[in-house]
C-alpha cells in the first residue's frame, strides 16, 4: 500500500536526519506519508546540516550520518525541478561557508559559464560570496 503524497520542507526533513526536538513528530508524519520535495530541499537539508556542524551541535561523524540519511530520503522523494544546481549547490556548501540561497546562486553562475569560471564576471554585494565566487575561480565585482 502506498502512502498519500505530501509537500515536505527541509525544516520539517532535517529532524528525520538528526536528532532535534521535532524529530519524533517527523517520524510520525514519515510513517504517514511519502515526500514531496522542492528540487533545492537537498541544498537546503545540507545547509541545514553544515551549519549544526558548524555552531558544534552536531559531530563531523553525525553530519556524515545525517548527510547520507537525507540523500537515501531524496533517492525516495518526488522532486520538483532541477536536480544538477542542486548537486553543485550542496557541494558550495560543504566548501565554503555560504547560506542555501547563495550555494544556489553560485552554482546556477557555474552553470551559465558550463563549470568554466576563468574570465567569467561574478557580480555581488555579499562578501562572503564574493570569497567563495573568486575562490571557485570567478573573476568578482563587488557592488
Amino acid at each position: 500500500m502506498s502512502l498519500p503524497a505530501a509537500f515536505w520542507d527541509s525544516s520539517a526533513l532535517i529532524p528525520l536526519c538528526v536528532s532535534q526536538p521535532q524529530s519524533a513528530n517527523s517520524q510520525l508524519l514519515y510513517r504517514s506519508y511519502s515526500i514531496v520535495a522542492w528540487w533545492a530541499t537537498e541544498v537546503e537539508i545540507v545547509s541545514g546540516l553544515t551549519r549544526l556542524e558548524r555552531t558544534g551541535q552536531i559531530t563531523r561523524d553525525q553530519f556524515r550520518v545525517s548527510k547520507q540519511f537525507a540523500g537515501n530520503l531524496e533517492e525516495r522523494w518526488y522532486s520538483v525541478g532541477s536536480r544538477s544546481i542542486a548537486s553543485d549547490a550542496c557541494s558550495l556548501l560543504e566548501r565554503y561557508p555560504l547560506r542555501a540561497a547563495d550555494a544556489l546562486q553560485l552554482a546556477a553562475a557555474l552553470e551559465a559559464c558550463a563549470h568554466h569560471p576563468q574570465g567569467f564576471v561574478f557580480i555581488t554585494a555579499d562578501r562572503r560570496q564574493a570569497d567563495a565566487a573568486r575562490l571557485s575561480g570567478f573573476s568578482v565585482e563587488f557592488v
